[in-house]
């Protein structure tokens, strides 16, 4: 069968027509749409990218505008998976393996497995061997498949930054076993600069550009170098204390909260759980800000994080006595001072409530 590529209406039509059957979690639906353009003839290629990618990230940013609720974001994600596996089977897109092998996985705790498995449906039809691992793949896992398979490359996919500290891991490990890494996901940044300063071999901001460096080729990395070596301020220890500090600053913010944030104080038992998951996630990106050395991971998260409360009617000023309390128990940190400050000043920017707001922290 003869493929083709829809000219841009038609992809907006696709997109359309899939993003109404995965809101309507209408798996069959959604199956139909993809599997009637590959009858169509639409390369499927472009269906993965150009139609599921776009649909996908479009549930993203629906949630965070609280227009999708987090079981309808899991339900379209569901679908879109089992519509990728559909697609995959298709006699019209089977391709015969010719060229070299990939390893394809996420790093360990990494759940956002989408991106990652569009890299590796495209590997496959351009003819890679590919092994395709899933989300959240531990490191000794990882490595232990090398040995065991061997890899042209591994391709490592992030989407959540507070997982660099887990993906600088896996990146020198592949390398130490003689394997380059090609990274890719939002985790590394829009510019690829944390893929570069963790020193990965490459890095690619989407499937079509990864899998033509995969072709073009990447170089063996050369052996022996350690962690620390692209990250010597880590020798400060700001960063490891702060995270063996995690529980003990939730435990002290969440006793805090009510005296700094009165309107904690009618919060529903859920609402104080989802409160202290909120806490930690501020401390977590606070921790991987200081591993990286690079205050716009923490500042950049405070912000989102602050857009997203303000969607939800909550209002950006419940995040500062968060701040101020993890400024006062960290006081003897520089750099971790330094973060915070910086932080104060992008919660500045959001307007103070005009009256009464409704819903909770969390």
């Amino acid at each position: 069968m003869s493929t083709h590529t829809l000219a841009a209406p038609g992809m907006r039509g696709l997109q359309n027509r899939l993003w109404s059957a995965v809101t309507d979690r209408d798996e069959h639906a959604a199956a139909s749409v993809v599997l009637t353009a590959l009858d169509d003839g639409v390369d499927a290629e472009s269906v993965l990218l150009d139609v599921i990618a776009p649909v996908q990230a479009r549930v993203g940013t629906e949630w965070a505008a609280n227009r999708l609720s987090v079981a309808q974001e899991h339900a379209a994600s569901a679908i879109a998976e089992r519509v990728i596996a559909a697609l995959a089977h298709h006699p019209a897109v089977r391709t015969a393996p010719r060229l070299g092998r990939v390893t394809v996985a996420c790093v360990d705790q990494e759940w956002h497995v989408l991106p990652a498995r569009l890299l590796a449906e495209v590997l496959t039809l351009r003819g890679w061997r590919v092994d395709f691992l899933g989300a959240q793949v531990p490191t000794p896992h990882l490595i232990g498949h090398l040995h065991s398979n061997g890899a042209d490359v591994v391709a490592l996919s992030s989407s959540i930054p507070t997982r660099l500290p887990t993906a600088h891991a896996a990146i020198t490990a592949c390398q130490a076993v003689g394997v380059p890494v090609l990274a890719g996901g939002a985790a590394f940044g829009p510019d690829g600069r944390h893929a570069r300063r963790l020193g990965a071999d490459a890095w690619e901001p989407d499937a079509r550009s990864a899998a033509r460096r995969i072709a073009d080729g990447i170089a063996v990395p050369a052996a022996g170098r350690q962690q620390i070596d692209d990250l010597p301020h880590l020798g400060d220890q700001e960063y490891t204390l702060v995270v063996r500090s995690r529980p003990q600053l939730v435990r002290e913010v969440l006793a805090q909260l009510e005296t700094r944030f009165p309107a904690s104080a009618a919060y529903t038992e859920e609402q104080r759980e989802h409160t202290a998951q909120d806490i930690a996630h501020v401390v977590d990106y606070l921790g991987v800000a200081l591993y990286m050395d690079d205050d716009e991971l923490f500042t950049d998260f405070l912000a989102w994080t602050a857009g997203i409360l303000e969607a939800r009617r909550v209002p950006a000023a419940s995040l500062r006595p968060v701040l101020d309390v993890l400024g006062a128990e960290l006081k003897d940190f520089p750099r971790t001072t330094r973060l915070l400050g910086r932080a104060r000043t992008v919660l500045d920017a959001f307007p103070a409530p005009a009256g009464p707001t409704t819903g909770a922290f969390g």
